[in-house]
């Protein structure tokens, strides 16, 4: 278990450094859970208490439209964060499902523990402010590929920046999350 949480603290001081002390207090503060390939960590409806740290394996997070579609809007695999943001930082229901691909181990940060934590280490809020300008300027690529490229520049895109996640992810849900049909993603792999 120890380890688990050396990862953690490897992410973490990538942004800021902390101490042996600090890093106690970081750790109090999350909770480890396990789940296995195809449960729902939270569903459309449901509260969001926690915000998610991947230590392993894969995850979507997708909406479901009133014909249920499923529009995959992220993943999420070893060493990024994931959660409903608005649901959990207001408070109120999930818009999406946050669904595990693989089996997958998480450290879970509820709203109380994040706000104690940013109250008591500068560094921490720190941290999850870098976090979360990252997470905004990746939104805000996401939504511009849409606008200004086609589905073979998306998938191009998507290949140069993470490989190995494409590499995990099956293709119905690769498709959905470029915004083609399966037969239009067959297309681009032949």
């Amino acid at each position: 278990m120890e380890d688990k949480y050396n990862l953690l603290k490897e992410h973490i001081e990538k942004v800021v450094p902390l101490t042996d002390e600090e890093f106690a207090f970081v750790r109090e503060c999350f909770i480890h859970k396990k789940y296995k390939k195809s449960e729902c960590i939270f569903k459309e409806g449901e509260d969001v208490k926690y915000i998610y740290f991947v230590l392993s394996g894969l995850m979507k997070f997708y909406y479901t439209d009133k014909n249920i579609k499923q529009h995959i809007v992220s993943f999420a695999m070893e060493d990024w964060w994931e959660t409903d943001v608005s649901a959990f930082y207001m408070r109120g229901y999930a818009s999406f499902t946050l669904e595990c691909l693989e089996d997958t181990e998480l450290l879970c940060l509820s709203l109380e523990n994040f706000e104690m934590l940013c109250n008591y280490l500068q560094k921490i809020e720190r941290f999850f402010l870098r976090k979360s300008i990252a997470g905004h300027i990746g939104s805000q690529q996401r939504i511009l590929s849409f606008l200004t490229l086609g589905a073979k520049e998306r998938y191009e895109q998507l290949i140069a920046r993470n490989p190995a996640l494409v590499q995990r992810i099956p293709k119905l849900l690769l498709a959905s999350y470029l915004g083609v049909s399966r037969e239009t993603l067959s297309r681009l792999f032949s």
